[in-house]
């Protein structure tokens, strides 16, 4: 397997969907398909569903899991979908569903791609790049307040006002056109004294700009409630996060399938009617291992969190 492009808590996500013989799958994120070939060798009577936006993921996917093509399905679209995209395939419910978030390893390694501020590239961001929005777009025409909220809401960059103004007075000269470029109007917003602190300059800004190209917190809550209706009883729904908005969605969805019920103290009866839909197979998300981390780096933020259905 290729440096980098290494599953992220393999073993651990293949113990929380607790495989059952001859069962249907999701990856809803099927990327380098690391965890589909976990899936597949582990369980050698599953089939296997993957989905991605990417075409490159795709076309990745399909070379790696060749050996178990009798099993598997690919298909292009976003997990926001989830419902029809199964729908199309005749899959009304499954027995497990994955959801890996976040930029995949592959997408960061091709610097063409424009997600990494350590290659210089045209802004692009786009996990599907047949999709209009770009990086591009966002930094080049969007308002400075705008360009503020999202700075700060998705990247939580506590530099965002001043990164958003210094982005704008930049491009009235020209137009931020790569990566390289936007990176050195962030070095030029940030103070010296912070940038010599914590991780790169760029690196919330950057997560913020593809959080909003992707709208990717919007396609997870759109897909955290079909995923749960899709599921057979005692079905299994995992979804590793890489960053704190990602994970207090999951965890805050999650806890409302709980049921607990939201009645004011002293009602001699309850009325809210709330019913619990899952259990949680982890009270507290699963974290990779100092090793694991030592082993790819890119794992150290990850956090797993899973449900099964009543």
């Amino acid at each position: 397997m290729e440096f980098g492009h290494e599953p992220v808590l393999l073993q651990e996500t293949i113990d929380a969907l607790a495989l059952k013989p001859g069962e249907v799958y999701v990856d809803c994120t099927v990327g380098a398909a690391g965890h589909s070939l976990g899936m597949l060798a582990t369980e050698p009577t599953i089939q296997l569903i993957g989905i991605d936006q990417d075409d490159a993921a795709l076309e990745r996917a399909k070379y790696r899991l060749a050996n178990y093509r009798e099993r598997v399905t690919l298909i292009k679209g976003n997990f926001r979908n989830l419902r029809s995209l199964l729908s199309d395939l005749g899959v009304q419910e499954v027995a497990g569903i994955l959801i890996d978030l976040g930029v995949s390893s592959i997408q960061l390694d091709q610097g063409e791609r424009g997600f990494s501020y350590h290659q210089d590239a045209r802004l692009d961001m786009r996990m599907d790049r047949s999709s209009p929005l770009d990086a591009w777009t966002v930094v080049n025409t969007y308002g400075e307040e705008e360009l503020a909220r999202i700075i700060a809401e998705y990247g939580e960059e506590r530099w965002a006002a001043r990164i958003a103004q210094f982005i704008v007075a930049e491009r009235q000269s020209k137009p931020i056109d790569t990566t390289g470029d936007l990176v050195a109007v962030i070095k030029k917003a940030v103070p010296a004294g912070a940038r010599a602190q914590g991780p790169h300059p760029a690196r919330r800004t950057f997560q913020a700009l593809r959080i909003a190209v992707n709208d990717e917190l919007g396609a997870l809550r759109d897909v955290l409630g079909q995923a749960v209706d899709l599921l057979k009883p005692k079905g299994r729904l995992a979804v590793i996060t890489f960053h704190s908005l990602e994970d207090r969605l999951v965890k805050d969805y999650f806890q409302d399938l709980l049921g607990k019920c939201t009645c004011p103290p002293g009602l001699p009866v309850c009325v809210c009617g709330r019913q619990r839909v899952v259990e949680l197979v982890n009270k507290k998300p699963i974290v990779p291992s100092p090793r694991e981390v030592e082993n790819n780096p890119r794992s150290r933020s990850a956090k797993l969190r899973a449900v099964e259905k009543l």
